[in-house]
């Protein structure tokens, strides 16, 4: 089962990592708005939504990417945190369902 939790953890960094990627530029232009010390940020996503981390990995430029989640709600929200403590919103959502996939056969192309 570990293993499972481990390719699941695996699929969400990774795309959490492309959406990061595919979104850094918006989140430059959208300046501090959606950004704040991260013991805050966790702290409201907890209190406010019940949302604890789910996944984490580096990111461009020694950020750290991280998955939240509600299991009791459903929520959902991918944070990246810069070098210098601030943590950004990247994106959220609704439905979150945790997934236990096993990984392709080698030599199988997916």
């Amino acid at each position: 089962m570990k293993r499972k939790n481990k390719v699941l953890q695996l699929a969400m960094l990774t795309a959490a990592a492309g959406f990061y990627l595919a979104m850094s530029t918006d989140i430059a232009a959208q300046g501090t708005r959606n950004c704040g010390p991260r013991e805050l940020v966790v702290d409201r996503l907890a209190d406010g939504y019940g949302e604890t981390r789910q996944s984490m990995g580096l990111g461009a430029n020694n950020s750290v990417v991280e998955v939240f989640a509600s299991d009791e709600s459903g929520t959902w929200t991918i944070t990246v945190t810069s070098p210098n403590g601030m943590t950004c919103l990247v994106a959220s959502g609704q439905a979150f369902e945790p997934l236990v996939e096993a990984l392709p056969a080698k030599g199988n192309d997916a």
